[in-house]
Formats: C-alpha cells, structure tokens, sequence
C-alpha cells in the first residue's frame, strides 16, 4: 500500500489531505467497499435521517444571531449597528434572503458537500455590501502556481473566476484549502440504508409476501404451465386477502428471506445511529428512540451538543467572515462573534437563572437583562447599576460590630439604600447602648442615697 502511496503522490494523486496546484480534488482516493454507488444530495436527502440531521444542524446555526462589535480602548465592545458590515450580516446579507435563509443555505452545503461559499460584493472602499451564496456543486476551487487560490464558479453557460478575497469560504473537515465531501466519504453508510429503505419497500409493497416456488412430481406440459403460472401469480403480487389452494400434490417453497430473518428493522434503526455519527448530531435530536446513550437525560445530550457541535461551528464561522469579509482596516477596530446565549431562549427556566446569577454577582444590570427580553429599558437610576449581595464576609469578621457610618459629605453622591438601612440601624443600637449605660447610672445613684439616708437615721456608736 506504501509503494502505490508514493506512487501516486509522484503524479499529483496523494488523496484527499494531499496538497497540489490546480484543482483540488475533496474526494477518497477508492471507495472503502467495493460496488457501492455515490447518491449524490439528491439521494441522500431522500432518507429522512440525513434531512434530520442537516435540518437540525443548519436552522439551529441560522437560528444564531451573527453580532459585529466595535472595540474600545478599554477593551470593552459596543454593538456597531452604524456600520453597513453589520446590517449585511445581522439584518440582510442580500435583497433576496433573510440572515437565517442565507446561513441555513451555507449550513447545507457546508455539512452536505464540505465546504461552502458566498460571493462577496464590495463597494469603491472595498467594505462588503452584499453576500451571494453559490452551490458547492458549481464552484471549483483552484490553487495557482504563486499560492494564490481562485474560484471558478459557473452558472448556466457562463463561467466567473473570483479571487479570493471575493469569496467568503465555509470549510469542513480537511487539509485547511478545502473541506472534505463528506457524502463521498459516507457513501457506504448511505447506501446501506437506501438498500435497507428499497427492501423494505418492496416487501411492503407486494403485501410482506415472499418470492418462491411451486413443486410438483410430475412433468407439466407448456400450456400447463402457463395456466398454472397465470392462476398463481397473484400469489406474489395480488391481494393479501385472497385463499389459494394446491392441487396434485403441489408444495410452495419459500426462496426470499422474511423480513425478520433479514432484519430490517435492526438495520434501519443502526443505519440512523451511523448516520448521526456523520453529522456529529445526538440521535435524539432527529426523533430516534434511543435517548439515553449519554448523560442522565435529554436535557444533557442537548448540552453536549451545543457544546461540541454549535459552538465548533461558530468558532470557524467566526473567523472564515473575520478573514474574508472585513477588510484589513474593519479587522483592527470591529469583531464578529455569534450571540450563543440564544440558546437559552427555549427554557424560561435555564433563561431565570442564569438573569440572577448574573444580577446576584454584579456583571449583568437590569437594564441588560430586559434589552436580552426584548423589553424596554427602566428609566430609573438603578436600571443601569451593577449591584451584587452583601451577606458575605470575611470569616476573621464574623462577630464584630459593624463600623459607623461616616457622617455624609454634601459634595458626595447620596449612599445607596442599603448604606443608609445600614446607617440607621447603627445609629439605633448606640441610641440603645446610651440608655442602658443611663438606667444603670440612675440605679446606682439611688443605692448611694439609701445608705446615706440608713446611716443618719442610725445611733452613733
């Protein structure tokens, strides 16, 4: 296998991580088993598995807001809705689709094909205006002898070469030119499930009967034959609710195997669990059964995923619009980054707690909470202060009174409630302190009287 290795890679042909000028192929060197047919995006979206699993993938990144933030010098990040790079990727990439229509059409070529592309139209200072998606089918992606890499994309009868600059390229797994085509590379998978899907069909559609075979000890003549053949036949083909009978001795046997024997459900149900693998998609997220094949719940399947599914995604979507889409100039001052919290919208309850956490300890304001609600912000002072709970100290603190508070300065900002509830009930307990310190006083002055008046009453000794 070495020597064919290295005999192919002296002609250009060193398989699809090889690298080479010219065109690049993304496809398997030979197909791991033999006699096994390409489907095509065609085919492949015909088994419901595979439309699941781009479905999933796809509306769940289109369903992601796309963000451009202007950078500040304090390293803080304000969203640029000023700029039209934002408005092209947050609000209309171009005047025919939506941001999510146009993300879920890269998504599905991206997962089917392994890459993905979008022509990019630039205005006189070079800053991107509209983004056009291509079919992955139509483009071919070449390198040049000097390294650069061009786009032949064609449609109809025409041809376009586009730089690269002009070209927005989402790609898979590969060796960093091209992703790979992963229905190529999946084409045993798929055809062992449209194979399972065909016989399952065929059984069905001929009422579950099996083919077979009459036998009789005898020589029938051809005119027999046909007459017999003719009154059988619909014992393959015919009604299912019809009564035959054997005459002379005949026998039926059985040549097909029975749809247990072949075990087609078993095969269709391992089929879906293989192609899930594919697209790194959870079973339980295309409406298999089996959902506890990790983590104690749905609930945690669902987090894997975003975890090591969603946030990969974006991650490379992220730096594929940073790279190509803004210009040299954008780079320095603006950033792409996705919203994942979106995420959390489907759960009020997940949406709650992670809105006190962040109020609780001081890094969300109420006013950030409420734009993430889609809700109007709060006018008063408070809307817009970070806050955070003052129940805890230090453990060498515990037991000590608390420190008065000092008397207010007119040029300084009124103390918050807290400071103030604080204030007023230290003023109390001192308020408190001197009026036990007084009774005490007060009963020590009248004992004093008490013996002086005793020892006058009394006869001198």
């Amino acid at each position: 296998m070495a020597f064919f290795d290295t005999i192919r890679s002296w002609f250009g042909l060193g398989g699809a991580m090889a690298e080479r000028t010219g065109r690049q192929a993304a496809l398997p060197g030979a197909p791991l088993v033999a006699d096994t047919a390409a489907i095509g995006p065609d085919g492949a979206l015909q088994l419901s598995t595979v439309w699941s699993c781009i479905e999933r993938r796809a509306t769940t990144m289109a369903s992601l807001p796309l963000f451009v933030y202007e950078q500040k010098e304090n390293g803080h990040k304000v969203p640029a809705r000023g700029a039209r790079i934002f408005q092209v990727l947050h609000d209309s990439p171009n005047p025919r689709m939506t941001p999510f229509e146009f993300w879920r059409a890269m998504m599905m070529n991206h997962d089917l094909r392994g890459n993905a592309y979008a022509r990019i139209e630039r205005d006189a200072m070079g800053e991107a205006t509209a983004l056009w998606p291509m079919p992955a089918d139509q483009v071919e992606p070449m390198v040049l002898p000097d390294g650069a890499m061009v786009y032949a994309y064609r449609i109809d009868q025409n041809m376009m070469v586009l730089a690269d600059q002009n070209v927005l390229h989402l790609k898979g797994l590969g060796n960093g030119t091209v992703g790979l085509a992963k229905l190529e590379f999946m084409r045993a998978t798929t055809h062992e499930a449209a194979a399972a899907q065909s016989s399952a069909t065929r059984t069905f559609g001929n009422g579950g009967k099996p083919t077979g075979v009459l036998m009789i000890d005898r020589v029938l003549s051809p005119e027999q034959r046909m007459a017999l053949r003719a009154s059988f036949a619909d014992m393959q083909s015919g009604s299912a609710s019809r009564l035959f009978v054997l005459e002379a001795d005949m026998k039926y046997q059985q040549l097909s195997m029975s749809p247990e024997d072949q075990q087609i459900l078993e095969t269709r149900r391992f089929s879906v669990e293989e192609i899930c693998r594919w697209f790194d998609v959870p079973p339980v997220l295309v409406h298999h059964s089996n959902v506890t094949t990790w983590g104690s719940g749905v609930e945690q399947i669902i987090a894997g995923f975003h975890k090591f599914t969603v946030r990969p995604l974006a991650v490379s979507i992220e730096q594929a619009v940073t790279k190509r889409v803004l210009t040299p100039g954008q780079r320095g001052t603006l950033k792409v980054e996705y919203s994942i919290d979106a995420l959390l919208r489907g759960s009020p309850a997940e949406r709650a707690s992670y809105y006190s956490t962040g109020l609780q300890n001081g890094y969300l304001t109420r006013n950030e909470v409420r734009q993430l609600e889609n809700l109007p912000p709060h006018d008063g002072p408070g809307g817009d202060m970070l806050a955070a709970q003052t129940n805890l100290t230090d453990i060498d603190k515990l037991g000590q009174p608390l420190a008065a508070a000092a008397p207010a300065d007119p040029g300084q900002q009124p103390a918050s409630l807290a400071a103030q509830l604080r204030a007023m009930l230290n003023a109390t307990q001192g308020a408190q302190t001197a009026r036990n310190e007084e009774s005490a006083a007060e009963r020590r002055h009248r004992e004093l009287l008490a013996c002086f008046a005793a020892v006058g009453a009394g006869k001198p000794r």
